[in-house]
């Protein structure tokens, strides 16, 4: 297949995730902050179990592949050698205070601007603008020479997956391991989710947890393996259709990046639309044709000038903490954990740390001021 042929399949191949992703996450209000709040606010824990079995489905799914030689998950940006924990943990941090003061996270603003939500379109510009200079510009100094300095990271040899940093251990190897260590997590995840009487009887619920770790799946085995070609010109292979010339699956920080980036050059010939930038718009269009279904999308607006303040400086945190951090609530919370990225982990439980502590802020502000 041709290069920008086999480039052409994977990006309508991923908006169709898209759309499949923001059409469910819109109709089971599959919410990743949303699934914080219930906890630290109401100790309700259906949607983080939501959340949880999307985890527990891509893990398994993401794993299968890589271990059945589908996708090489060594060739991604979560499973690489450098051990960038400062910026995981600061990231994280800087992406959670985010995504609570902007009413939700990356993929949630996406949703909501399908659903004609006019503050997440402000969210989304200041997202994405925040992202790309983190990616490239004045913050991305501060990122690089910092936070990410060869000084404050660890180089792992065998890289920072669990099996790899396992293998040996009672005489297993890397791919046994691999095994292992996704049927103990996975396991231990279903039967934490499903013990649960009132979430066993929630569809929507149970949809939201199975088809956002299907679409992750489905993600990385469209980048890792459809997408895995020779390239004519070098005769080496090569991932087509990424931003970063790797396996890729759902993440919604750096692509909100690319996707500003793309309209701002839309006439550069070399500027092409890639899986990430095709997942951005089909999550909108996704979910605004389930609004439009049910009837359900309506104008919101800020409702006043410390509205506005608070969401434009939560998309910028957004956009600078999850390129610090390599992801997202989605992007490290269920793709990068699916891969069993050490980093994954790090930055996931940095990311909700930093949201439950704003949201416990929050509240302290709000009954003093009653």
């Amino acid at each position: 297949m041709a290069e920008s042929s086999l480039t052409s399949l994977i990006v309508w191949w991923g908006f169709a995730l898209g759309i499949v992703f923001g059409f469910i996450a819109n109709k089971t209000n599959f919410c990743t902050m949303g699934a914080i709040s219930d906890v630290v606010n109401m100790g309700h824990w259906g949607r983080m179990r939501a959340w949880l079995l999307a985890i527990a489905v891509a893990m398994i799914g993401t794993n299968a592949l890589g271990y059945l030689g589908y996708v090489d998950l060594s060739k991604t940006i979560y499973t690489g050698n450098n051990f960038t924990w400062l910026g995981y943990i600061v990231g994280g941090l800087c992406f959670g205070v985010g995504m609570t003061l902007a009413s939700g996270c990356g993929n949630k603003t996406l949703v909501r601007v399908g659903g004609g939500n006019l503050k997440s379109v402000v969210v989304f510009i200041y997202m994405g603008f925040a992202a790309m200079v983190t990616l490239k510009g004045i913050f991305g100094a501060f990122r690089v020479n910092v936070l990410q300095a060869p000084a404050v990271s660890i180089q792992l040899e065998r890289g920072q997956t669990l099996p790899a940093l396992l293998s040996g251990i009672g005489g297993l190897s890397a791919p046994t391991m691999q095994l292992a260590i996704t049927g103990t997590v996975a396991l231990a995840i279903l039967v934490f989710v499903f013990m649960d009487k009132e979430f066993r009887t929630s569809l929507d619920n149970n949809l939201a947890g199975l088809f956002v770790g299907g679409v992750v799946v489905c993600g990385w085995y469209l980048t890792g393996h459809v997408g895995l070609a020779e390239n004519p010109d070098t005769l080496e292979m090569t991932y087509f259709g990424t931003n970063s010339h790797l396996a890729e699956s759902m993440s919604f920080i750096a692509p909100s990046a690319y996707t500003l980036e793309y309209w701002a050059y839309w006439t550069d010939a070399s500027n092409i639309v890639t899986f990430g930038i095709a997942t951005v718009f089909g999550v909108g269009i996704g979910s605004f044709l389930y609004s439009l279904i049910t009837r359900s999308f309506r104008w919101e607006a800020f409702s006043s000038a410390q509205d506005m303040f608070y969401h434009i400086i939560g998309g910028t945190l957004m956009g600078f903490g999850g390129v610090t951090a390599m992801g997202c609530t989605i992007g490290q919370g269920i793709t990068g954990i699916s891969t069993l990225s050490l980093g994954s982990f790090l930055a996931l439980a940095s990311i909700i740390a930093g949201s439950a502590v704003t949201m416990k802020i929050q509240y302290a502000i709000m009954m003093r001021e009653a």
